[in-house]
């Protein structure tokens, strides 16, 4: 309100001084006289000013109309002027507004329209570093990649987007399963951003994959270096690495070295069973048994498993089934209740013909957890203290379409490995594989998994007992050891197979002769 009046009062007082000048020069006598040609012109007071304020604006005019046609001048002759920056900035924003609009149709799936948008921005913006993006990822969503590619060669020219270009071209290459190609278009946006978390990735992968073991532990360690690798997870990929460098080392020469690599993935990661597993027989090969039980009882403590224990009884190759199982008791009092220590006194007491013991020591896994191996293991005590073959037949039977346990089975895929590798053979994931009991797919069979241990036992008391050797566990096969005049730990499960032949083989015969 206060400034409303203030504008009202100032303009009344404008108005005044204005009018009050006027009148003063209509009053006052004088003028201004003007020659011109002979001609006399003379002007009042008032006159002449407002002749002074025509002359001004005239002259202002003259100016600008100078000014224009000299920037006229400059346009045609093709330097920057108002006119080209107006006209620059006309075509400025058609180029944005057709890139957004490129954009959009990039994000809503639109591939053939973000393409045209882009050569539109293009037309205009005259930014390739802009355009030649949304044109190539267009491009790859359209299923151009021919058009793709080039779009992503041309991006390779400039220095501000080389990396975006080697990084596409290396994921096109990928993509059609040209490795070799990507693994050097990995190494050289490594070499261009040894930041960037998907690159090292890729080049890790790719690295593995091509078990170039030394190189994927350099970009393991840049990738701890840079930050994008916990230290934990840093250590058991490199124990992975080692370890996967270890193995494949065959010559005998170097066996040394091969022990040296899996001692030191063992030290990097305990957990790491495969590790544990050769580091264990290196010290064994060294003579350092001490050594050798120690790294298999840390392993054991965090996760049993029978290479361990196959590992453990190489250590003393020469010993009775007797002083094995005295032995092996230094082992078993770890993780006591896991299911596998249990499987493990089972076998040993089995060996040494020690069947209630053994009977004790498997508990109720038969009626708990009860797969391949544990049936069959029961299968072998049964046999051992005398029960009929019909059911041994039966547990057998049994085991038949019983899960087949723990197995390497990938975390990415669910595939199932028959030895551990660092590299999934299925989905080339690294670092994958864990000792678990893989998903089970249910399993009809002809005659019925439920009536198969009594089809089996109907004909037990016509068929004749297997024989079996002196010292030989019915149900039970030796699993090898490094060593190959070592004692073995029993693991059951050749029998199965065996059996199974006559478990499918006798109900049809029994058939065919009624």
């Amino acid at each position: 309100m206060l400034w409303s009046l203030t504008k009202i009062v100032v303009f009344v007082a404008l108005v005044g001084a204005l009018t009050l000048g006027a009148g003063y020069l209509m009053e006052s006598s004088g003028g201004l006289q003007i020659t011109v040609a002979g001609m006399e012109f003379t002007l009042g007071p008032l006159q002449s000013v407002i002749a002074a304020i025509l002359l001004v604006v005239a002259v202002w005019l003259v100016f600008k109309l100078f000014g224009l046609l000299i920037a006229v001048l400059k346009f045609i002759n093709g330097d920057e002027t108002s006119l080209s920056r107006y006209f620059d900035r006309n075509r400025e924003k058609k180029g944005y507004q057709a890139l957004s609009e490129g954009l959009m149709a990039l994000a809503s799936g639109e591939g053939r329209l973000a393409i045209a948008k882009a050569q539109r921005a293009e037309k205009y913006l005259q930014k390739p570093e802009l355009t030649d993006l949304v044109a190539a990822q267009a491009a790859e969503m359209a299923g151009d990649h021919r058009k793709a590619e080039e779009t992503y060669k041309r991006l390779l020219k400039n220095e501000n987007t080389r990396f975006v270009g080697v990084r596409g071209i290396m994921k096109q290459k990928l993509a059609a399963g040209d490795t070799d190609t990507a693994l050097q278009l990995a190494e050289r946006a490594f070499a261009l951003k040894p930041k960037h978390t998907e690159v090292q990735d890729t080049l890790l992968q790719l690295q593995a994959q091509k078990h170039d073991w030394a190189g994927a532990r350099k970009t393991l360690t840049a990738k701890l270096k840079h930050g994008s690798l916990p230290r934990d997870v840093y250590k058991r990929r490199d124990a992975v690495l080692a370890l996967s460098a270890a193995t494949e080392i065959d010559d005998a020469e170097a066996s040394g070295k091969a022990a040296e690599q899996a001692i030191e993935a063992n030290r990097n990661s305990p957990d790491l069973i495969p590790a544990a597993a050769m580091a264990a027989r290196g010290y064994i090969a060294q003579d350092r048994k001490r050594n050798a039980v120690r790294v298999i009882k840390k392993a054991w403590e965090s996760h049993p498993h029978p290479d361990l224990a196959a590992a453990f009884a190489a250590i003393e190759p020469n010993e009775t089934p007797d002083e094995r199982v005295k032995r092996f008791a230094h082992l078993t009092r770890i993780n006591p209740e896991h299911r596998e220590t249990k499987l493990l006194r089972a076998e040993l007491n089995l060996a040494a013909e020690h069947f209630p013991e053994a009977r004790r020591a498997l508990g109720d896994l038969a009626q708990t957890d009860p797969d391949a191996r544990v049936l069959a293991i029961m299968a072998a005590i049964e046999k051992g203290e005398g029960a009929s073959d019909a059911v041994v037949r039966g547990w057998l039977a049994k085991a038949l379409t019983a899960p087949r346990g723990p197995q390497w089975v990938c975390d990415n895929c669910n595939t199932i490995h028959a030895e551990w590798t660092p590299i999934c053979t299925n989905c080339q994931a690294f670092d994958t594989l864990s000792w678990k009991t893989p998903p089970q797919a249910e399993v009809v069979l002809p005659a019925g998994a439920n009536m198969l241990p009594l089809l089996v036992g109907s004909g037990a008391d016509e068929t004749a007992p297997v024989p079996v050797e002196e010292n030989e566990v019915p149900g039970v096969i030796e699993v090898e050891t490094a060593d190959p005049g070592a004692d073995t730990v029993a693991a059951p499960a050749a029998p199965v197979a065996e059996d199974a032949e006559i478990v499918e083989d006798e109900p049809q015969a029994r058939t065919a002769a009624k």
